[in-house]
């Protein structure tokens, strides 16, 4: 069963390329932004990780110093528990983030080794039918 990702992911596939020509038809707007994202999903997609690991950091340092300046209870037993179980909220974030990053990776290449075995095979396809249909139309020709 395809997953929804895989069935609208960003290339020229039956799917995306009835919603760009359904957007058109309903809202030329939307035909248009489907088109982008046909074109350029790739490219959002690798600027959207970015833009994420980038506010992630600096929320992560907003957050650290948040908490240790203004968020003290006066038990320093607590103060001290809970700032090791937030620094370790934060390594488990960051080795998610790394999981999450060598995934997307590991998609990508999948993606890639099958479209490239596709077209592989088309190549093979075509040099097996080419022989055969190479004196077809010119051996019927007379040349008057």
């Amino acid at each position: 069963m395809m997953n929804q990702s895989a069935l609208l992911r960003p290339d020229w596939t039956p799917a995306t390329v009835a919603l760009m020509v359904l957007g058109f038809v309903v809202f030329w707007p939307l035909g248009l932004a489907m088109l982008a994202y046909i074109l350029f999903g790739e490219k959002f997609q690798s600027f959207k990780g970015e833009a994420n690991r980038k506010a992630d950091t600096a929320f992560a340092w907003c957050r650290t110093n948040t908490y240790s300046a203004s968020a003290s209870t006066g038990n320093v037993a607590f103060d001290d528990w809970r700032k090791a179980e937030l620094e370790r909220l934060d390594e488990e974030r960051r080795r998610l983030d790394e999981m999450r990053a060598e995934f997307d990776t590991y998609a990508r290449e999948l993606r890639r080794a099958k479209d490239q075995e596709e077209f592989d095979r088309f190549m093979r396809d075509r040099q097996q039918v080419k022989p055969a249909g190479e004196g077809g139309p010119a051996q019927g020709f007379t040349g008057n």
